[in-house]
């Protein structure tokens, strides 16, 4: 693994406006990728793996765009893999600790019902909420967090907000679930969560029912302001 300063002009071969960039690799010391799977592995549900979701390197490949930078991969036969990230180059003024914003995310009281499923998301999800003062409950995909939202109203105990991931293979994602919560619930307080910044159900999330949107990854600081601007609407 390595980084440098990289500055890119017109006839770099990268699909870049020239400028300053800062070039990241990342190299493994596997068999390598075969040719055929090479040029489709940053394509969404794209996996050789049975248990994979296929949306690890579509996210990556998603948040690098998003950021106006480019990512490739080289992959010799045999000889390993090597990832190289594009990134561009600050022009700001580097920011002291004087001038970082330091404050707190806003905390908040009860409970959320997140929906994911992968289950390292789902458990950090938790961890955070419970962090930011609230009470979870995880499901791995909509139908079972439609049926968990059923019963919290069934005993009365209905969830604060709700946090549904885009997109699940093989399975309801959020787009489906929220319309089936809303229906059980039109006071539903329901929020999407994607590492699609671009997918128009994100981009334009309350036209699909939801209340607001937060990117993945998610920070605490960017989970508590969209749940605490959610809850207040």
């Amino acid at each position: 693994m390595g980084a440098r300063n990289e500055t890119l002009g017109s006839v770099s071969g990268v699909p870049l406006e020239p400028g300053r960039f800062v070039l990241i690799t990342i190299e493994d010391e596997g068999t390598g990728i075969p040719p055929e799977h090479l040029e489709r592995i940053f394509d969404p549900y794209f996996t050789t793996k049975q248990t994979g979701s296929g949306l690890g390197l579509a996210t990556v490949h998603s948040i690098i765009q998003k950021h106006g930078g480019h990512i490739t991969a080289v992959s010799p036969p045999g000889n390993g893999t090597t990832f190289t990230l594009y990134l561009p180059a600050s022009t700001g003024t580097p920011v002291h600790g004087a001038q970082l914003d330091d404050r707190e995310p806003p905390r908040g009281t009860g409970h959320i019902l997140v929906m994911d499923d992968d289950p390292g998301i789902r458990k950090m999800a938790s961890r955070q909420l419970e962090r930011l003062g609230y009470r979870t409950t995880a499901a791995q995909d909509g139908k079972e967090a439609i049926t968990l939202y059923q019963r919290s109203m069934e005993k009365g105990e209905p969830f604060s907000a709700v946090i549904l991931d885009l997109t699940i293979p093989g399975g309801m994602g959020g787009k489906e679930a929220v319309l089936e919560l809303l229906a059980l619930d039109p006071g539903a307080v329901v929020l999407v969560a994607s590492g699609y910044a671009n997918d128009p159900v994100v981009a334009h999330c309350t036209g699909y029912g939801f209340i607001g949107a937060v990117p993945k990854p998610f920070t605490l600081k960017e989970l508590g302001q969209a749940l605490s601007a959610a809850l207040k609407k």
